[in-house]
């Protein structure tokens, strides 16, 4: 029988904003305790003995990270989809206005012949294993225990796909200016077959296959994301700047805001997780297995950067400060 007592006073918000005493911001109210399917037992309503209830049952409920209140964790940037497409709509305006602008000044027939040699090694093969990383962004999507660190990810893997199409784009123009240079044909061979991509191949398959939701984090934000964000945006940015490729200089800039916001919700996500006993060294360790892969696609792929000799060093430096800013020593 109904409580008529609750019928009286109504409440003003969803029962798990209600304690808050104060009117919900828009981030709580459409990112908050969204998920149904974290149940113990069957986390999608279905029979426990069905395969997909059987695959969240281990990776994700079984992780060996745990917490008390998943979503309990908020993004620091309180992003909302609303949000995300008022900010990134202004930062496409602005990368086609460099495309435009560099477009009229006719910029690829300007670049050298040395130089267009590296971006199809270097540049343009990179749309594959940033659809590696948007992969692996939308993988934590589906596995992650809070609708707070699902958003994260979501948005982490719009980025990603941002950038591959941009790329894309540009592997066009570059083809239009320079037929002879392998252009369009040539970036799956480099991806599958050039020394300087095989440490980031490898690294990035195996993280494909680490099903743990936690793990998977670990490896993807804390170590192969921060690994190709330094070599490829840092190192590729400082040799294009060199060889006076002012838009890929300022593409690379570009893509690096997007570095940052992920490094923001994967500080805090870090921060979270070690609150709870046990999680830092269940989280030290994998970082521990997974950094050296990290060192090694770095050292493969700045090796190829055109005057790059202290690019691997540089790269290796700032991944490793981004790890001992978690509080890891790997």
């Amino acid at each position: 029988m109904t409580d008529q007592s609750d019928l009286s006073k109504p409440l003003k918000t969803w029962s798990h904003l209600a304690g808050k005493r104060r009117r919900p911001s828009e981030y709580e109210i459409v990112s908050t305790n969204l998920l149904w399917s974290t149940d113990d037992a069957m986390p999608w309503a279905l029979s426990p003995d069905i395969d997909m209830n059987k695959w969240y049952l281990k990776y994700r409920n079984g992780s060996p990270l745990r917490h008390d209140d998943w979503d309990a964790f908020r993004d620091p940037d309180e992003l909302v989809y609303r949000s995300y497409n008022v900010m990134q709509d202004g930062h496409e305006t602005y990368v086609d206005g460099l495309l435009r602008d560099h477009a009229k000044n006719d910029h690829d027939a300007g670049l050298g012949a040395d130089w267009v040699a590296a971006l199809a090694r270097l540049y343009t093969p990179a749309r594959y294993p940033l659809h590696c990383l948007q992969m692996g962004s939308a993988y934590l999507v589906q596995m992650v225990p809070a609708s707070t660190i699902e958003n994260c990810a979501m948005f982490q893997a719009a980025d990603q796909l941002r950038w591959v199409s941009r790329i894309a784009y540009r592997t066009r123009e570059l083809a239009d200016a320079h037929p002879e240079a392998g252009f369009v044909g040539g970036e799956r061979r480099a991806w599958e077959e050039d020394p300087c991509w095989q440490g980031f191949r490898q690294l990035l398959e195996r993280v494909l296959v680490a099903y743990d939701w936690a793990e998977h984090f670990t490896a993807l934000n804390v170590v192969a994301k921060p690994a190709f964000d330094e070599a490829f945006i840092r190192q590729l940015g400082h040799a294009a700047r060199q060889n006076r490729d002012t838009l890929l200089a300022q593409l690379l800039d570009a893509q690096w805001e997007d570095t940052e916001r992920a490094r923001h919700w994967t500080a805090a996500l870090v921060e979270f997780a070690r609150s709870s006993e046990d999680n830092a060294g269940v989280m030290e360790d994998w970082v521990a297995r997974w950094a050296p892969l990290g060192d090694a696609a770095i050292d493969a792929y700045c090796a190829a950067i055109p005057g790059g000799a202290d690019a691997a060093g540089e790269a290796k430096g700032a991944a490793r400060d981004f790890r001992a800013s978690l509080g890891f020593a790997a």
